[in-house]
């Protein structure tokens, strides 16, 4: 009996190795050094507890010398623009520049090129009135809200994103507001409008309210259904709301914004929205989103594609079952829940799969959340799964983190990190893995409008898959890129690139050598 029982115990276990694959090879742990010291990127945002969101940097260039620039906002103190000084595959160094950007009272700063003429412009995100900056070139930039008719209102504005929609020669811009500044003994419910500023001609109409309105913190545009016509994502902040939801409107050109409904598959989810990142990570065409939160992030995937690729706008968490979890620190003994700002998707590796970063940080002194919150780095697998190594890479920084950008700052093909701290410096952080991996790095240009050609996908082909990337401006935590778009590789020391424009335009099949940057001009 004693043989018989241990047989029959035996089996089962034997079956299950022969049928379980192995588990896909780890990835490449990238090592960070931080450079903080020396960069030359000495900034505080600062202020009390009208500045307790927002705190992001962008990147963007600003002198035409295809180096990525900073601009960081300050909340009490002036923002601020760096000059990117890093000689190519150097120590990152930057200089502090005076550029007419150092407003007071800015919580976040997005560059785009509103008026086409090929110079990047500022819209900056304020306590107050927000301000469109035009850029003159050089670093250069002049106050244009009365010359292109632009309302900054007065509100607490937290959140931006802007598209082109079709037929016009302007961008339409979305600014997400938060709560009532004025309601400081009460705040809860007291979410102010968000706008949507549209183009009239070569100026801005009056904005249009979007409601109702749930206290935003990140706006991304985004076509997550492939139609040719994106929609607008909203993270919405729980803590404040009263009845409200994370949201999705339809913007239609030259129709109302109406919000997509439960008979158009969106379902209600109610969480501490934060920041918002997309990326295509399973292959199928569409991208997934990862929404920053308290405790409780969430990596979204469309639930079903049919066969006439028209899906419902139902989106499932698989966060856990991806590993692309945040909920808690992963060192240190503090167990309490954590707090996500920014997210970004890159590959740090350059092993051809985007990972995942997310700055994070008490909102100040929150008993209930964790007060030593390191900021995490998670690693994609080849399965598709994610795995956590900010502090094996050397970025598990615990500072009241706020807003983030990685990019390559000197040119060397290793994607760099940036991360704006609530009242504490902001930190910088040099990429310096060692790997045979190769990559590129893909700039796209088309004649006016649109020159940066917000809107297009970019294809990258590997042996298995397909890497795929939307141009989008918004997204994060007041803050985001606008250059070159980075590839990691893998092995291969060149691949197949192609464009699908913004008009729906899709380019041809070009091969491109590895390890060089690129400017993809529609023909």
């Amino acid at each position: 009996m004693k043989i018989a029982s241990l047989a029959l115990t035996l089996l089962p276990l034997a079956a299950y190795a022969e049928t379980t694959p192995p588990p896909p090879p780890a990835p490449l742990v990238p090592s960070f050094t931080e450079q903080t010291a020396t960069a030359g990127v000495n900034h505080i945002y600062a202020g009390d507890w009208e500045y307790m969101v927002g705190g992001g940097v962008s990147t963007f260039d600003c002198n035409a010398d295809s180096r990525p620039d900073l601009i960081i906002a300050g909340g009490a103190n002036p923002a601020k623009l760096f000059v990117n000084q890093s000689e190519n595959g150097g120590d990152l160094s930057f200089t502090e520049t005076p550029s007419g950007l150092e407003r007071t009272d800015v919580l976040g700063a997005y560059p785009i090129d509103i008026d086409s003429d090929t110079i990047p412009d500022i819209v900056l995100l304020r306590q107050g009135e927000n301000e469109v900056m035009k850029g003159l070139g050089n670093c250069k930039f002049e106050r244009a809200n009365e010359a292109w008719g632009f309302d900054g209102g007065k509100a607490w504005s937290a959140a931006f994103a802007a598209t082109w929609e079709k037929d016009q020669s302007w961008p339409t811009l979305a600014i997400g507001n938060y709560i009532d500044v004025t309601q400081d003994m009460f705040p809860w419910g007291s979410c102010t409008d968000n706008w949507l500023h549209r183009p009239d001609g070569q100026k801005f109409a009056p904005p249009t309210p979007l409601k109702r309105s749930f206290c935003a913190l990140s706006m991304l545009f985004s076509d997550w259904n492939r139609s040719g016509t994106p929609s607008l994502r909203v993270a919405n902040d729980r803590e404040y709301y009263k009845g409200g939801q994370e949201q999705l409107w339809h913007i239609d050109p030259g129709k109302e914004p109406v919000l997509y409904t439960e008979k158009e598959g969106w379902k209600r989810l109610r969480i501490w929205g934060m920041g918002l990142a997309s990326y295509d990570l399973n292959f199928d065409g569409y991208p997934e989103y990862f929404v920053t939160s308290m405790a409780d992030n969430k990596l979204q995937t469309l639930t079903e594609i049919p066969s006439d690729g028209a899906p419902k706008a139902t989106f499932k968490d698989v966060a856990y079952p991806k590993h692309a979890i945040a909920q808690r620190p992963y060192t240190g003994d503090d167990l309490n829940p954590s707090t996500g700002w920014h997210a970004q998707f890159e590959d740090v590796n350059n092993d051809g799969l985007a990972d995942l970063f997310i700055a994070k940080g008490n909102v100040d002194a929150m008993p209930d959340f964790a007060l030593k919150d390191p900021n995490n780095l998670l690693l994609q697998r080849a399965d598709g799964t994610f795995e956590e190594s900010g502090d094996r890479a050397g970025v598990a920084a615990t500072g009241l983190s706020r807003g983030a950008a990685l990019a390559d700052l000197n040119a060397d093909g290793l994607v760099d990190l940036v991360v704006v701290n609530r009242r504490e410096p902001a930190q910088i952080w040099r990429n310096t893995t060692k790997s045979p991996n190769h990559w590129l790095d893909l700039t796209l240009t088309q004649t006016a409008p649109n020159t940066d050609a917000i809107g297009a996908w970019v294809e990258v082909k590997m042996p298995d898959h397909i890497q795929r990337r939307e141009i989008t401006i918004g997204g994060g935590q007041a803050g985001g890129n606008l250059g070159p778009r980075h590839f990691g590789l893998g092995d291969l020391a060149q691949a197949e690139v192609r464009v699908i424009w913004p008009d729906g335009t899709t380019g041809a099949w070009e091969m491109l050598n590895a390890n060089a940057a690129y400017h993809l001009q529609k023909p």
